[in-house]
């Protein structure tokens, strides 16, 4: 694997930290901006609709950029967003701050997860995938627990602080590490990437992955509850056991890519699967501790088996043009992640239970499940043979000469 995917998994590295730190930080920013916790909890509301309205519209905006350039250039915003958010004067500068963070996210995995296949054999790409995606995984295990604990000791913004500094050696290892692709990369330009959006299988992908983790979302975003409540863990226990999780979600992600370079489609349903079943046994599993802290291992695991796969399933349907579907996918998980949490939400509010959000969250992996079925049959209909791994197969003239 050449060494620009670790320029790409540093970026990844920051853009993960950024986005879950704030959660952990809620009470020191309200206490220091004299807002309620409520209030301050739309901070992380403004960087999901960053992440939404900038992956696909910067994704448009630099199509008949060089992909190096690009990568860099939403670092560089990346960087600016999470300085401004340090010296925010008031709450209403920090949400415009916290918005300018989330605009480069979407864009920087999707463009950075097509650059990360470009650079290596067609038997690989999965796993480059899964290497960038590494960055994100981390950083729920060592980068939000640490970004935490800075911003408790020496105040969020310091935190903030942090953050820029990786995203400035993101910026160092991209200029370093990512080959000048400007003289071998493709221009597809914007008609060309909204032409392969308006494919129905690219549709039937992203509905996947707003299933597929919109899953993961109905019951992560209550785990703390469930942890407490139901398998009676002590307030201070959930930090670690959200590490355990970030533990799961590496190895998940790590397996996922692997396994998907044998056969995307078949790691895909495996994943769903896995998912579905974890979730309806969290009842079961939150009944003992050791059980729980299981659950919550197995839920990383069976959640990220499908993160690669879900990318690359998408870049493939969108083969033509697919930066852009890329960064539609990044806004997808967001909508998952939005979506998520709101069914969870329900079904806690009907009263059915403090796990009751994952079994909400199983009957969404079944959906997921039956999207992607439904994708199968359209592929099988349009008899396309030999597509569970064609990334490479459509620029095959791009990834030579980018690996030399």
């Amino acid at each position: 694997m050449p060494l620009a995917l670790l320029a790409l998994a540093v970026g990844a590295f920051g853009i993960g930290t950024t986005e879950f730190v704030i959660m952990g930080l809620l009470p020191e920013v309200a206490d220091d901006l004299h807002v309620s916790i409520p209030t301050a909890g739309h901070l992380v509301s403004a960087y999901a609709l960053g992440v939404v309205i900038g992956a696909p519209l910067l994704a448009a905006l630099t199509s008949r950029m060089s992909r190096r350039t690009v990568l860099i250039g939403l670092m560089a915003l990346f960087v600016a967003g999470n300085a401004l958010s340090a010296f925010a004067p008031g709450y209403d500068s920090l949400m415009a701050a916290r918005f300018l963070s989330g605009l480069p996210h979407g864009a920087f995995f999707g463009m950075g997860a097509v650059v990360a296949t470009t650079m290596v054999a067609p038997e690989r790409k999965a796993r480059s995938v899964s290497l960038m995606f590494l960055g994100l995984t981390v950083a729920n295990v060592v980068g939000v627990p640490a970004a935490t604990l800075m911003g408790q000791h020496l105040g969020w913004r310091a935190t903030f602080l942090g953050v820029s500094a990786i995203g400035l050696v993101a910026i160092a290892s991209l200029v370093l590490l990512i080959p000048h692709d400007h003289a071998h990369a493709p221009v597809v330009g914007l008609r060309r990437e909204l032409a392969a959006l308006k494919s129905l299988p690219v549709w039937l992908a992203l509905g996947t992955t707003v299933a597929g983790f919109g899953a993961l979302f109905s019951a992560y975003s209550y785990i703390t509850p469930m942890l407490t409540d139901a398998a009676d863990f002590a307030d201070g226990s959930v930090t670690l056991l959200l590490a355990l999780f970030g533990v799961g979600a590496t190895v998940g992600n790590l397996v996922g890519g692997r396994l998907a370079d044998h056969s995307l489609r078949g790691t895909l349903f495996g994943g769903l699967t896995s998912l579905a079943v974890v979730l309806a046994l969290f009842p079961l599993l939150m009944s003992t501790q050791w059980t729980a802290a299981l659950a919550v291992v197995l839920l990383g695991v069976a959640a990220f088996v499908t993160g690669s796969p879900l990318q690359l399933m998408v870049m493939e349907k969108a083969s033509a043009g697919p930066s852009l579907a890329s960064s539609a996918n990044q806004a997808a998980f967001n909508l998952a992640n939005a979506g998520g949490a709101w069914i969870g939400g329900l079904a806690l509010a009907a009263g059915f239970g403090a796990t009751s959000p994952a079994l909400a969250g199983a009957v969404l992996a079944v959906l997921g499940l039956g999207v992607a079925a439904t994708a199968a049959t359209v592929d099988r209909r349009r008899s396309v043979p030999g597509r569970e791994r064609v990334v490479a197969t459509h620029v095959p003239h791009e990834a030579e000469a980018l690996r030399h």
